[in-house]
């Protein structure tokens, strides 16, 4: 038994509220394109980043535009071809647009959370430390594209807690969110861990990395919080899920592109430092012209400038073997 708001009322309020955040995505996703490729030449672009930042945005449009047209089919074209009205259209998941709809946010969800596993891969250097995360992955995977072919194989007037549908439902979001908690809580806690481990050698690191460590934290935060709220919402049978389902498709992009622009403009804070000093050096009384051609030549000043383009986090080896291992890598997440 179904309760919450009407279904017709839920659709309209949550095309609505997805429009809101689909427009803050679109303001952030200007701001990821401009950080990646503003006065960089064309090498320096982080190209698989700025192809996953693209595919989300064509995904969020796609599934926004898909949320219109099955508003627009169940309050105006359909909505007297169904006795009870147009919220009997909208508990209907055999419709060829709620099928489409979630598939789409299936392969956005894909996206979004194996980007969070590769960059914790990235910072750990480690296959053994994401194989966990990729089994999960997986099982989103897995769960999600057969509760995609349940509803496309449901007979009309099926509704979502139909039984055989929801044990997939319950699954695929159990899965990511503990995809996304675990990946999340690995890459934070590694670059706390390299905090602090240079902290001691640069004073200048907790400005450097804890800013980014925080942006971590919130976006998988608020990921997490819209996904937990939807399981909540329909385990208990609430039709309250679909309007938080369909916010989380621009919440997913929000939190992607707000960690790359903090990432960027931590980058673009401690690239680098110019700097140009003049020293006086005392020397004795020049009488001749030579003499004081020469002393200008060897005491000219000029300007000094250092360039530093990564931070670089070194553990000090633990046995013999590991010293000749060479330093460790560079992150860049």
């Amino acid at each position: 038994m179904t309760s919450g708001i009407p279904l017709d009322a839920g659709a309209l309020m949550s095309t609505v509220l997805e429009g809101i955040l689909y427009g803050l995505s679109i303001l952030l996703f200007i701001g990821t394109i401009w950080s990646l490729t503003y006065k960089r030449h064309k090498q320096d672009i982080n190209l698989p980043i700025l192809i996953v930042a693209v595919l989300l945005l064509i995904l969020s449009t796609a599934h926004m535009i898909v949320n219109i047209v099955r508003v627009e089919d169940g309050l105006v074209t359909n909505r007297y071809e169904y006795p009870n009205g147009p919220s009997e259209y909208f508990a209907d998941v055999s419709q060829k647009t709620y099928v489409i709809k979630h598939l789409f946010y299936v392969l956005q969800t894909l996206i979004a959370d194996g980007v969070v596993i590769y960059r914790c891969y990235v910072v750990w250097q480690s296959v053994w430390i994401v194989v966990l995360p990729i089994i999960l992955w997986c099982s989103v995977a897995v769960t999600g594209l057969i509760a995609i072919y349940s509803v496309s194989q449901a007979s009309t007037g099926d509704g979502i807690f139909v039984k055989a549908l929801a044990q997939w439902v319950t699954a695929f979001f159990a899965s990511t969110i503990a995809t996304n908690l675990l990946s999340s809580g690995l890459l934070a806690y590694r670059i706390w861990i390299i905090q602090r481990g240079v902290s001691g050698v640069n004073n200048t690191s907790r400005n450097t990395v804890m800013p980014i460590v925080r942006v971590l934290v919130d976006a998988a935060i608020l990921y997490s919080a819209a996904l937990l709220t939807a399981l909540i919402l329909f385990v208990s049978g609430n039709n309250g899920q679909d309007a938080v389902v369909d916010m989380a498709m621009p919440i997913m992009s929000i939190a992607f592109y707000m960690v790359l622009i903090r990432i960027a403009l931590n980058k673009k804070q401690h690239s680098y430092v110019s700097t140009q000093t003049s020293i006086s050096i005392p020397r004795r009384p020049v009488t001749s012209e030579a003499e004081q051609e020469r002393a200008q030549q060897q005491y000219a000043m000029k300007p000094l400038q250092v360039h530093v383009s990564k931070f670089t986090h070194q553990e000090r080896p633990s046995s013999s073997k590991d010293s000749m291992k060479g330093p460790s890598p560079t992150y860049d997440v």
